[in-house]
């Protein structure tokens, strides 16, 4: 793997400083490199022109000259002057905190809906930075002595991304009215939606796998899924959606946030959020804190929770068991009490009596809600069903007294 230099500040108020350069250190493994060396420096503020101070900068390039590496990443988010700037100082590849994120879910991207997300976001992220990449190449010609001088292959290639940015932005508008065609027969449908969050790599698409028998990818390495996979799950006789979604993770570019929008309204539609967390992470605290941060930007902070330990195997957490809200699990040996406490949630159900006229409305109670008993009559079906207040609410006219 390529060797990296892992640099940047150390400001006053990143209290969990020791925590955000070990997870850069596991982003920059998941981006398929290898840190050699950490160097960081204690700052009241960054230096608006190279974000470290002069001194700093050149003790980094010693280490690139001595250890012969060719790219250094950055803790935090650059300005692209401050990028262009340490290049040009440099002469080596600059990657920031967000420059790495992207790439990652480039690498991880496999559907077109993943491909054309991650592209709109690095178009995005790089639309700023053409400004100073082209100073060593002067005004094209034009074809002829008519049109002048011709224009800046920065303009030309400004133009161009804004374009490649429309261009995929329209497409994803497309997938986004087919995926919400979808939802809206599931809504339709009645059935109930339940979606996996959390910190990235904390077992959501295993927990996945262990409640369905058709698999998703799963590996342990950071943001492994970018797609959102959903299963429908059956326990005690009520069925349910469940989703995994993309991975959060501290600080999560904004131009992914917004990439991956339609992917995240999976998560703002959802009846329950299952937040799973790594239980024998030793940022375990803060990861917690990132997800429920994330939520609120996402607007779905309102949804009920409950909180899983998944990996408790790995501590000495006494498992599986349920603690009001919590539960302590390993997804790799038994998700029942998960799947009971999920069904208690979602189907605090009573049972009830509807008249419902022949047609499709049958079809979506049987497949929707728990059926006790059916009676066949002259003018519709007399059903005995078992189902929660709000599905209730949609047949309150066809209730039997």
């Amino acid at each position: 793997m390529e060797k990296v230099i892992l640099a940047g500040p150390h400001l006053p108020e990143m209290i969990h400083f020791e925590e955000e350069i070990e997870e850069m250190m596991q982003l920059i493994l998941a981006c398929e490199m290898e840190v050699e060396c950490v160097i960081t420096q204690n700052l009241r503020s960054i230096n608006k022109k190279t974000c470290l101070n002069q001194g700093k900068i050149e003790e980094i390039g010693h280490q690139l000259q001595i250890k012969d590496i060719h790219v250094v990443v950055f803790n935090c988010d650059l300005s692209p002057s401050q990028q262009q700037e340490l290049e040009k100082t440099w002469q080596c590849e600059v990657m920031d905190r967000t420059y790495l994120i992207l790439s990652i879910f480039q690498r991880r991207a496999k559907t077109k809906e993943a491909f054309l997300q991650v592209e709109v976001a690095t178009l995005q992220y790089f639309l700023p930075r053409l400004k100073g990449s082209y100073t060593h190449m002067d005004r094209q010609k034009g074809g002829n002595r008519n049109k002048g001088m011709g224009e800046k292959k920065i303009e030309i290639d400004s133009r161009t991304i804004s374009k490649q940015i429309q261009r995929a932005k329209k497409e994803l508008k497309e997938l986004e009215g087919q995926r919400n065609l979808q939802r809206k027969q599931r809504n339709k449908n009645g059935i109930k939606k339940v979606c996996l969050v959390g910190y990235t790599n904390t077992g959501k698409s295993s927990l996945l796998n262990a409640c369905s028998d058709k698999q998703v990818f799963e590996k342990d390495m950071l943001f492994a899924t970018l797609t959102t996979n959903t299963r429908k799950i059956t326990y005690n006789n009520h069925s349910f959606l469940l989703s995994d979604t993309v991975g959060f993770v501290s600080n999560l570019p904004h131009t992914l946030i917004e990439a991956f929008h339609s992917t995240l309204e999976e998560v703002q539609e959802a009846d329950l959020l299952i937040h799973v967390m790594d239980a024998s992470s030793s940022s375990l605290i803060q990861q917690k804190l990132t997800t429920q941060e994330t939520l609120k930007d996402i607007h779905a902070d309102s949804i009920p929770v409950l909180n899983v330990y998944n990996k408790c195997d790995l501590t000495d957490i006494e498992y599986p068991r349920k603690e009001n809200d919590q539960l302590y699990i390993s997804v790799k040996e038994d998700v029942s009490v998960l799947l009971k406490t999920i069904d208690e949630m979602l189907f605090s159900s009573k049972i009830v009596k509807l008249k419902i006229p022949y047609g499709n409305l049958i079809n979506d109670i049987n497949k929707g809600s728990k059926v006790i008993d059916v009676e066949y009559q002259d003018d519709g079906v007399l059903m005995e069903v078992e189902m929660d207040e709000k599905t209730i609410s949609y047949y309150e006219k066809y209730l039997e007294s």
